[in-house]
């Protein structure tokens, strides 16, 4: 038999989110997010409630210890520790991200923690359109260094953005509202103040936790060509370059790619780069990569000039219900060619199958169609791993049930059921699935039994 690739030490568990997880949206001293005030379409839910991890905590992180988790990744909320967004810090959030890392601790769990997942504190939207202004970036760096100060000794590894490659095709994540859709020269303001405070906090963390860890993170989508055409070809390389590699080469190497600049020159529409910018990109890269993965495309040449390549689905894949194509060679494609250029570890943050479900009559999911998607994902990552690309922690996506980014509870992701619909609360119990004993026995064997 052969030897496991996966050493030990590999960081296994899931990852979540606050606003899709917490509830508690105006307890606790909370200001209302972008999140709060999106507009719920009929048949959505609010975040209101989400799954209430805010008061069932350490029923959840109980539950994660059962599964042998030594990892899990969730966000602070910036308008939890700071209302408005400036001002002073709430020491009620503070204390209860204080009690939350103690209980995860206590059960063997390091903490992965995201510093923004696309919940800017609203007030700071309103009164300076969200990061299209550098007043935000400084305002992010003194939350960043508040929460890095009070969770110095209970927090190793950190996340500056959650996919931050998204940024420049929806900058409302940043809590930016352009005058016009078709406002290029906004959405690379937008993005380049956001690589600015990516770049603050890695400096502040390296400051205050020494030991600590940090990464950039995007969603990668592998990207093949339609076709053998070399139309087609370039096509792909185009769109990789700029959905994929911008950020991490900026994450990575401290400086924005050839392609990007001279684009931006030939539009002129380069971003202001205010003094010491390019030396603080320059000096403060990262530790590790992180990404998240669900699904490749394919790229097709067009004559026509596009903000963000606009791809296609792979005629040779299977979708899920909301047409994801399921591709778990595209995972290690996406490692490989990280490794490859980037040399530095990675981190899989993120990665599952978001399936309508509902309880059998004996209380469970029978959720083989989700073992078989990460059994397969996993057995790529071994392979990548075994081709030498440096892996040292693999998170699913939902460890329960949580609302889906849009507000969708039917979009299921967890290894824990959570009864609830979009408009009905029920009441919120929690139910194993399948799943849940098949990657208890994947992490007790470290990866080794994935059968």
């Amino acid at each position: 038999m052969t030897k496991n690739i996966i050493p030990e030490g590999f960081l296994w568990g899931g990852a979540v989110t606050s606003f899709q997880t917490e509830g508690a949206w105006n307890e606790g001293g909370k200001g209302p997010s972008i999140v709060d005030a999106r507009p719920v379409p009929e048949g959505f839910s609010d975040w209101h409630t989400a799954v209430d991890f805010y008061h069932r905590y350490k029923e959840d992180i109980a539950l994660y210890k059962e599964m042998g988790f030594n990892a899990y990744r969730t966000s602070i909320s910036w308008s939890r520790i700071f209302p408005d967004g400036e001002g002073e810090p709430n020491e009620e959030g503070l204390q209860f991200y204080d009690d939350v890392f103690d209980e995860m601790l206590a059960n063997g769990i390091q903490p992965v923690i995201t510093l923004y997942h696309f919940d800017a504190p609203l007030a700071l939207a309103e009164k300076y359109n969200g990061f299209a202004s550098r007043e935000v970036v400084e305002l992010f760096d003194h939350y960043v260094r508040t929460v890095f100060t009070r969770y110095r000794d209970k927090v190793k590894y950190w996340l500056t953005f959650n996919e931050q490659n998204l940024f420049l095709g929806q900058p409302k994540l940043l809590g930016v509202t352009l005058r016009d859709e078709k406002d290029e020269a906004l959405r690379y303001q937008a993005v380049h103040n956001a690589l600015v405070a990516h770049a603050k906090a890695v400096k502040a963390l390296h400051e205050i936790i020494p030991d600590g860890k940090m990464a950039g993170m995007i969603t990668y989508m592998t990207t093949y060509p339609i076709s053998s055409k070399p139309e087609d070809v370039l096509a792909s390389v185009r769109a990789n370059e700029l959905l994929n590699n911008f950020c991490l080469e900026v994450f990575s190497r401290g400086e924005y790619p050839g392609y990007v600049l001279k684009d931006l020159e030939r539009k002129g529409i380069t971003p202001v780069f205010e003094e010491g910018d390019e030396a603080l990109l320059k000096e403060n890269t990262v530790d590790y990569l992180s990404i998240s993965y669900y699904q490749s495309k394919v790229a097709q040449h067009t004559d026509e000039e596009v903000i963000v390549p606009e791809l296609l689905p792979n005629p040779h894949l299977q979708s899920n219900e909301w047409g994801w194509a399921i591709d778990p060679i595209g995972l290690r494609v996406a490692v490989k060619d990280m490794y490859d250029r980037y040399q530095l570890p990675i981190f899989i943050t993120e990665n599952g199958i978001g399936v309508r479900e509902e309880l059998d009559e004996n209380g469970t999911v029978k959720d083989d169609y989700r073992i078989d998607y990460l059994r397969e994902h996993i057995k790529q990552m071994k392979l990548a791993m075994e081709e030498g690309v440096d892996i040292f922690g693999y998170l699913t996506w939902g460890a329960t049930d949580l609302l889906s980014s849009q507000g969708e509870m039917k979009k299921r992701y967890g290894f824990i059921f959570v009864n609830r619909d979009e408009t009905d609360l029920r009441d919120l119990n929690r139910y194993k699935k399948k799943s849940f004993d098949w990657y208890q026995k994947v992490i007790r064997s470290n990866g080794a039994e994935l059968e």
